[in-house]
């Protein structure tokens, strides 16, 4: 047993926990966004023959094969994050994702090496997969138990606030390869390459705000106290096998994201939108939330987690229809209204609440397993929502129809889930999760 005493375990230090998670989410997510991006408008073309409608399908899958890796990820890291601690493991996620955006920048394409540059593309999504299956759950962990017990949504919801500044930084960055003519050989040549590379710059500034970031209060004692599972996924499907599968039911939300940030510019392009403009729609609805998603979260703190969740989930699919109408008329300002009402003011509530209302589901010794298994099982389906919704023609003329029939399934599925779960903004830090006798003896 450790001989760690209690006087030895490190004070609570929130806004550095958030800051962290704020960064870490960044990196992964600019790196998510890029990749999305370009599955969209430049993979179809130089890593797939013909670069016609099939070669938009294959594209847009490879964007979901990073969540095939994301539940091995999410047991892998889930136990080591539960075992010897968030931050060693963050560090690992950082590291990781950082490496593979980088090489898939340096990869050769379809012309020059064939089938094996698809297979490369793949690889290398992969290992974003495994890495961003650890990077959420453990900065949430991080975030949660280094907050106040009153402020735990505000302070957890940076961690999801980071991927909205990720994503515009992604967003800015791809500009200007989207304003090159398809003509200029640049364009699908290097330019594209350097949104990559550029990766690496905000993977160094992380890694160095990260590292000096100190272990959670949480896990130091239940370290000190000799309460750290051995194997914390026994206990965890043991003694919150409930609370795994609400959360991968709720995790579905997350399909709206990916519904709006890259089906959504597929389709855009469809039906008559520039490309820049489709990316200034994701920029700034995602600027907007930057705002809207810690308020959404102080309003949790204060009415509850469930009811700001649900409110997100339902304005998603209702919002959803008229955006992706509006993309189709003449009027570009009432598009981009519709994009901030259904991002920023709708999806926004669930996203900002989502690490506070799963992480709070589970005990500390199984959390971070809990969290990464839950969420990225769930998160397949965000992961391969692109590709299924156009392979039932979600991307051509009149494909708003079958978009809107996805995105309002999945929320009511969503809705059902949250429904079963208790509500835990009272509930002390120290005892979430435990009101199970079976764990409480061990």
């Amino acid at each position: 047993m450790s001989t760690q005493t209690r006087a030895d375990v490190p004070q609570k230090t929130p806004v550095r926990a958030a800051l962290a998670s704020f960064m870490g989410s960044a990196v992964e997510y600019y790196d998510f966004f890029i990749f999305g991006t370009a599955s969209a408008l430049i993979f179809p073309h130089i890593f797939f023959p013909d670069g016609d409608q099939a070669a938009l399908v294959m594209s847009l899958a490879t964007f979901g094969f990073a969540y095939i890796a994301r539940p091995f990820g999410a047991v892998i890291l889930g136990h080591f994050g539960d075992r010897i601690g968030r931050q060693r493991v963050l560090m690992f996620t950082l590291v990781l994702m950082g490496a593979a955006t980088f090489v898939i920048g340096c990869l050769p394409t379809f012309a020059q090496i064939g089938w094996a540059a698809p297979i490369l593309l793949v690889f290398c999504r992969l290992l974003q997969g495994l890495s961003a299956a650890g990077e959420q759950a453990g900065a949430s962990s991080m975030s949660l138990e280094h907050a106040p017990d009153h402020r735990r949504s505000f302070f957890t919801s940076w961690t999801l606030t980071g991927t909205q500044g990720g994503q515009i930084l992604a967003a800015l960055v791809f500009l200007p390869v989207t304003m090159l003519p398809d003509d200029d050989p640049f364009k699908y040549e290097w330019a594209w390459r350097i949104p990559f590379w550029l990766s690496a710059v905000v993977v160094v500034v992380t890694f160095y705000i990260r590292r000096t970031l100190h272990e959670t209060p949480t896990f130091e004692e239940a370290k000190a106290q000799g309460e750290i599972a051995k194997i914390p996924l026994l206990p965890l499907l043991r003694d919150h096998w409930r609370d795994v599968l609400r959360v991968v039911l709720c995790a579905f939300i997350a399909a709206v994201s990916t519904v709006f940030g890259n089906l959504a510019i597929a389709y855009g392009v469809e039906v008559g939108l520039a490309q820049n403009i489709t990316l200034w729609l994701v920029v700034v609805a995602n600027v907007v939330a930057l705002g809207t998603q810690p308020l959404f979260a102080m309003l949790a703190d204060r009415v509850g987690r469930k009811p700001v969740f649900i409110y997100g989930a339902i304005s998603s699919a209702v919002f959803m229809p008229f955006y992706m109408l509006s993309m189709s008329s003449d009027n570009i300002v009432l598009t981009f209204a519709l994009a901030i009402l259904t991002f920023s003011c709708g999806y926004a509530a669930a996203n900002a609440v989502w690490p506070s209302f799963y992480g709070e589901m589970f005990s500390a010794r199984v959390r971070f397993s809990g969290l990464a298994i839950g969420t990225q099982l769930g998160f397949l389906m965000a992961g391969f929502a692109p590709s299924i919704v156009a392979a039932l023609g979600g991307v051509q003329e009149g494909g708003w129809v079958v978009i809107s029939i996805f995105t309002g399934v999945i929320c009511l599925i969503v809705v059902l889930a949250a429904l079963t779960a208790r509500e835990t903004k009272d509930v002390p830090t120290d005892t979430l999760g435990i009101r199970v006798p079976v764990e409480q003896g061990r």
